[in-house]
């Protein structure tokens, strides 16, 4: 059971503050704005397909077409273009042209490092030589 703020034993410090060793030196997180955590939201829920995840773990390993994606997900020419132009209107990928293909590349790189960043966690492969990943694979709570 988490003692109450003030509680003896506890210093003053609340029971979650208690539990994550934290005392009065932190301070809370600055507010979001509504409007970020809807759009932060909508770019992870770009991500939520596993399809359009494994386009984009692709193209943060360089640049490809549409039918060497459709090859790599498994999935047709039809319905990789349409996730292309999911991800491209949400500006996480654009496209150039060489004659009659288009290439694809991640257009945020910062989105690139989140996807390589979970791949090497899920993988058990933290940047930081932390601890391996344990489980099974499977994501909790989302479904998976």
């Amino acid at each position: 059971m988490i003692a109450p703020s003030g509680a003896p034993g506890t210093g003053g410090v609340s029971g979650a503050e208690a539990m994550a060793g934290r005392g009065d030196d932190r301070t809370a997180p600055a507010a979001l704005p509504p409007a970020l955590l809807q759009q932060a939201a909508g770019l992870f829920g770009m991500l939520a397909a596993t399809t359009r995840l494994h386009i984009v773990w692709l193209l943060t390993h360089g640049e490809r077409d549409v039918s060497s994606l459709a090859e790599e997900v498994g999935g047709t020419v039809a319905a990789v273009s349409q996730h292309l132009a999911k991800l491209k209107l949400a500006g996480l990928v654009r496209a150039r042209r060489e004659g009659r293909h288009q290439y694809y590349v991640v257009d945020d790189q910062h989105v690139a490092s989140i996807v390589r960043q979970m791949v090497a966690h899920l993988r058990g492969e933290a940047a930081d030589g932390g601890g391996r990943a344990t489980g099974t694979g499977r994501a909790r709570g989302v479904g998976a």
